[in-house]
């Protein structure tokens, strides 16, 4: 299983603070991981497509779409923020 988590506007967005999704190969990666969740409509497409910002974490370290996935990891996904 994969653990999803999502903060801030986008956790408004999509409705949800979290959720768990089965691991599989198609899913190997953040930019698969992305994919996916934008297919499940418009909008989750408008929350993750890249249009507006989004970071993401695997295992509380800042990834890419790039980053590899493994069963059992942990995806976090927030809007930046500024402080200051």
């Amino acid at each position: 299983m994969i653990q999803l988590r999502y903060f801030g506007r986008l956790r408004e967005q999509v409705e949800t603070s979290g959720e768990e999704l089965e691991f599989s190969s198609k899913l190997d990666n953040v930019g698969c991981l992305l994919e996916h969740l934008c297919k499940r409509g418009e909008t989750w497409e408008s929350a993750l497509n890249g249009q507006a910002a989004v970071l993401m974490a695997v295992n509380q370290e800042l990834a890419s779409t790039e980053t590899r996935l493994a069963d059992g990891d942990e995806v976090a996904f927030f809007p930046p923020v500024t402080g200051g």
